[in-house]
């Protein structure tokens, strides 16, 4: 018998679950998300192989979704010094690198960058050779200051040589194992939110290194000598380490489509809206076809305007932990502010002094958590207007993410997830399970292998069938250097949007590719129900 370990960390708390080879859960815990992060990943890990008592030698995979890239972000810490080479000389002069980004993220991450000869017209004809003298003066005035590159060539996602031929030389200026972030692999059309990605990517692989090398160590300490360690990819799907260390940002964004995915699983459909409620937010996404679905408008990280891949999901302040108030005029809040982890100290229902919306929930009679006695004070009145209005909010953000204005199935998921009503507004049905406080470890458990590529082709020049299959191709080969079985290739999506700026039938393509996990043993598919 084979085990899978899946641990998904949260704002508030720590998820951890144990699959077997059905993919049925075996056991599941909870704990509080901890300052540093690392301890509540090892007291969960813990806690699920104390409770099954199975040998750590029997788990063959364990699966990590964390938001160590997003805080590192966020807070500004632990991040590289980048340095950025733009091939755009003397066409992208008028806006720089770093443009528009916020002071104190440039000062933490050097703010150097050099405009280049090289770069490409939309039709693919180069705007400049490049300069390999120009390169080579420019890697030794960077040599010792820099800890990362980001390299962006105009229009890369057309041909993507000069990169790849500047990262060559910087390997030899610099070393083989040198970081390096190459915007082609990254981000999609449009030069300076492709170039922010690419720098934030390239900022990122300390954080990505030290999460790594402490996962697989933990995983080491506590025997499970046999599991291959992946991340969680914020498409649904998961990475290997290597990989990982090589896109860090495809991390940021993890959490909510883990939920979406454990919904999925345990709800078994394929379309639905999913509902992830935890201790300080609610996040509501689409499930598309069994993936969460894709935002398609730039997505601002840390206060950075980016285009990379990211999850379109619409997020509120309202959670099991958050704060109710009322003011002198009688008007109730809930949230944004929330305990978060120190729910347990600090709700009523707990002994704590503090009105949450968990206290909120009990006293209405939703849930029976902690001491009921705790809140009969509350009264009933008070009670019902705060409930009211947590069911008009999640009633809101649910209608935020529809396509049309019918009533919508919901599955409901997540920790907090005791605060929602039976019935919600706009919702024709609600659908639960009892291993929904956990979905978003069971997302991350359950999850393939996946990668998507990129290009824009025109269809003059090279024939539709043949462009498809290239992409495909593209995209495959990344997926297997994910971590993905080569021989269960599967392509799930493909999107053409043809440009009508440009001639000759010219269209971006994207594909998505997904397999499952290449490990030692037999192939384990995603598929199996509950």
């Amino acid at each position: 018998m084979t085990y899978r370990l899946g641990i998904d960390v949260g704002g508030t708390n720590t998820d951890a679950v144990i699959l077997d080879e059905q993919l049925h859960v075996v056991t599941s815990t909870k704990v509080h998300t901890t300052t540093d992060i690392e301890t509540g990943i090892y007291t969960s890990m813990k806690a699920v192989l104390n409770q099954t008592k199975i040998d750590p030698a029997e788990v063959t995979a364990a699966m990590l979704g964390t938001t160590q890239c997003t805080n590192a972000i966020v807070e500004r810490k632990q991040l590289a010094n980048v340095g950025v080479i733009r091939l755009g000389y003397p066409a992208s002069l008028s806006i720089v690198p770093y443009t528009a980004w916020p002071a104190d993220m440039i000062s933490v991450l050097s703010g150097k960058y050099k405009i280049v000869h090289g770069g490409f017209e939309y039709n693919g004809e180069p705007i400049t050779p490049l300069d390999l003298e120009e390169l080579a003066g420019v890697l030794d005035d960077w040599q010792g200051q820099v800890e990362s590159i980001a390299i962006v060539g105009i229009f890369s996602a057309i041909r993507p040589e000069q990169e790849e031929k500047v990262a060559e030389i910087i390997r030899q200026k610099y070393g083989t194992d040198f970081p390096i972030s190459m915007s082609a692999a990254i981000g999609s059309i449009g030069l300076i939110e492709r170039e922010n990605a690419t720098i934030l990517n390239a900022a990122l692989n300390k954080v990505m290194q030290r999460t790594a090398n402490g996962f697989q160590n933990a995983l080491a300490n506590e025997g499970l000598v046999n599991a291959q360690a992946y991340f969680c990819q914020n498409d649904g799907t998961l990475m290997s380490v290597d990989y990982a260390k090589k896109y860090p940002i495809l991390t940021i964004g993890s959490g909510p489509t883990n939920s979406i995915r454990g919904a999925a699983y345990l709800a078994q459909v394929q379309d639905t809206i999913v509902l992830d409620i935890g201790g300080t937010t609610s996040d509501v996404g689409v499930l598309s076809k069994g993936f969460p679905r894709e935002s398609a408008v730039a997505v601002r990280v840390g206060g950075i305007r980016t285009n990379f891949r990211m999850p379109d999901i619409n997020s509120i302040g309202v959670g099991g932990g958050s704060i109710v108030r009322q003011d002198k005029a009688g008007r109730i809040t809930v949230g944004p502010d929330s305990v978060g982890y120190q729910i347990e100290d600090k709700a009523l229902v707990f002994g704590g002094d503090t009105i949450t919306a968990t206290d909120i929930a009990v006293r209405l009679g939703y849930a029976e958590v902690g001491d009921v006695t705790l809140v009969q004070h509350l009264s009933e009145a008070f009670a019902r207007q705060a409930g009211e209005k947590i069911a008009e909010m999640l009633a809101e953000a649910i209608d935020q993410m529809k396509t049309s204005r019918d009533d919508v199935q919901l599955v409901l998921v997540g920790g907090g997830a005791i605060i929602a009503p039976s019935t919600l507004k706009g919702v024709r049905k609600i659908i639960k399970n009892e291993q929904g406080p956990v979905a978003n470890a069971i997302g991350a458990t359950i999850a393939q292998i996946g990668s998507d590529f990129e290009k824009i082709y025109s269809y003059e020049q090279v024939d539709r069938a043949q462009a498809l299959t290239d992409a495909k191709a593209q995209a495959s080969t990344r997926a297997v250097t994910a971590g993905a079985d080569t021989a269960s290739l599967n392509l799930v999506e493909v999107d053409e949007t043809p440009l009508a700026y440009a001639p000759g039938q010219t269209t971006k393509v994207r594909v998505k590719v997904v397999g499952e996990l290449a490990q030692r043993g037999k192939v384990v598919t995603a598929t199996s129900k509950q």
